[in-house]
């Protein structure tokens, strides 16, 4: 009997906060149990030669939303499949009541249980998920969320504040399924979870989606009165100084209550100066910063489709912004790089600027894009590819050293690149069910040839050949390590 169920022989293992070392790497019952200078070929039932290759961690997608605008079951199967095409091992998805999503309302001791019963069996990647509090009643779920279910990170939407404040507010309300949904809400939301940091010790936080609804409302009226129709006008209606306004609310309220913040999608170069100002201002908060592939790459002129594949909620915006984010990413400002995948089809992006639906894929392209873009185009090093992508978002949502690295002990999640390998985005290339992608031309050098998850090949070379047996993971990991198996030794 082999001593290994996998062996990954004669590549270079990019481990992050290291950096790139020829090493071979070892698995056995879904761990990596050996990482020698050489290991015999004969030592492993299934071999994989990664010469001229870079082994890099699984991938952590933490900013994902399965079943936003699909039923969950065929969302998580259709696009966990995509994120194989990335090197995506890991999601996490957003999920909250109210409007999309399953469209309903009410206590997540109903509801939860519901959510991971229609995922289960539908994932090819491990998932976990991020909760949205939307109402005050489940403000008093949050203890039972971390301690029973393993939900360590939650959500709040700051420009859905002003769905309650809007001339229309029954509107708004059949939208949030709320009772309120404003700055009260989220001071309460922020002791709540306070508390559960105080007393699991482990960080419980909280992600921003920082946009402030009330400017975005005057900006769309004056937008509209100039006539103004296409990516650019949604940019425009959509500022960069909101975002930055959102977060200077949001941070003054941490402050008070010492939440831990992750700062989402920043998407302008004023976002990320808010955020910058934020960790200047206060010193002593934890405040995490993210951006998105998208806001990297993409602008308002150069998404393919336009309005109807690059509408996105924050807005795509300029290539100064592009630009601004790539050097935030370079100067270590900005921790994780995720893809906020949103599943859109055409059908769902037709109707003009106001009416299309926010939102597209793009799990499928997390490694191509740093290290095509990050790595070769701008020298970003290898090992901080192996962080932004990986490494941080494992340790952020507490999942490191369980996922996010490459040590003995951690998951056998890998993603093995090519770095030579130059390809050109299509739609069929992604392997999701979004029959669009504004990606869609862009040219990038570094694919993956073979992602592997728990030690199993989920995908080689172009095709899907794992089976959808993820498992859901509860956060943080370390008070839940202790239900699971042990290494094996």
């Amino acid at each position: 009997m082999a001593k290994y169920d996998l062996a990954i022989l004669n590549g270079t293992v990019v481990f992050p906060y290291l950096g790139p070392l020829r090493a071979d790497v070892a698995a056995r019952g879904g761990k990596i149990v050996a990482i020698e200078d050489e290991i015999a070929p004969a030592d492993a039932e299934q071999v994989i030669d990664a010469r001229g290759k870079l082994v890099f961690p699984g991938a952590v997608d933490s900013h994902f939303h399965i079943g936003i605008y699909r039923p969950i079951p065929e969302d998580a199967r259709s696009e966990t499949m995509s994120s194989l095409v990335g090197g995506v091992t890991t999601v996490l998805s957003y999920f909250r009541t109210g409007h999309h999503y399953l469209d309903k309302t009410g206590p997540y001791r109903e509801i939860y249980p519901e959510v991971l019963a229609l995922t289960r069996g539908n994932a090819y990647t491990d998932y976990g998920y991020h909760i949205g509090i939307m109402t005050s009643a489940q403000i008093d779920e949050i203890d039972w969320l971390v301690g029973e279910t393993g939900v360590s990170s939650f959500k709040y939407f700051m420009f859905y504040k002003g769905l309650n404040l809007a001339a229309s507010s029954t509107a708004g309300l059949d939208y949030t399924m709320s009772d309120i949904y404003d700055l009260g809400h989220l001071y309460r939301y922020m002791q709540a979870i306070v508390r559960a940091n105080q007393k699991y010790q482990q960080r419980i936080s909280l992600s921003l989606h920082c946009e402030h609804a009330e400017i975005i409302r005057t900006m769309i009226d004056e937008v509209k009165a100039l006539g103004l129709q296409g990516l650019e006008a949604y940019h425009r209606a959509r500022p960069p100084f909101q975002e930055r306004l959102a977060i200077a609310e949001a941070v003054l309220l941490a402050d008070v209550t010492q939440c831990p913040l992750n700062l989402l999608h920043l998407s302008s170069a004023e976002a990320l100066q808010g955020g910058m100002k934020a960790r200047l201002d206060y010193p002593s908060l934890d405040i995490q910063l993210e951006t998105t592939l998208h806001h990297l790459c993409l602008t308002y002129e150069t998404a393919h489709g336009g309005i109807e594949s690059g509408k996105v909620n924050p807005p795509l915006r300029t290539k100064e912004d592009n630009e601004a984010l790539w050097a935030g990413v370079l100067r270590g400002e900005i921790n994780q790089v995720v893809s906020d995948h949103a599943c859109c089809m055409l059908e769902m992006k037709r109707g003009g600027v106001w009416e299309a639906q926010p939102g597209f894929g793009g799990t499928s392209l997390i490694y191509p894009v740093m290290v095509s873009e990050g790595h070769h185009k701008r020298g970003l090093p290898l090992a901080r590819v192996a962080e932004l992508v990986s490494a941080q978002p494992a340790r952020n949502y507490g999942l490191y050293p369980r996922k996010g690295t490459i040590a003995v002990g951690s998951d056998a999640d890998f993603a093995i690149i090519d770095p030579e390998l130059e390809q050109t985005v299509t739609t069929e290339l992604l392997l999701s069910a979004q029959n669009h992608t504004p990606f869609e031309g862009y040219r990038l050098k570094g694919w993956p040839v073979q992602t592997i998850r728990a030690g199993k090949l989920m995908f080689d070379r172009g095709k899907v050949v794992g089976q959808p047996d993820g498992v859901y993971l509860k956060r943080p990991d370390a008070l839940y390590s202790a239900q699971r198996e042990p290494v094996p030794a």
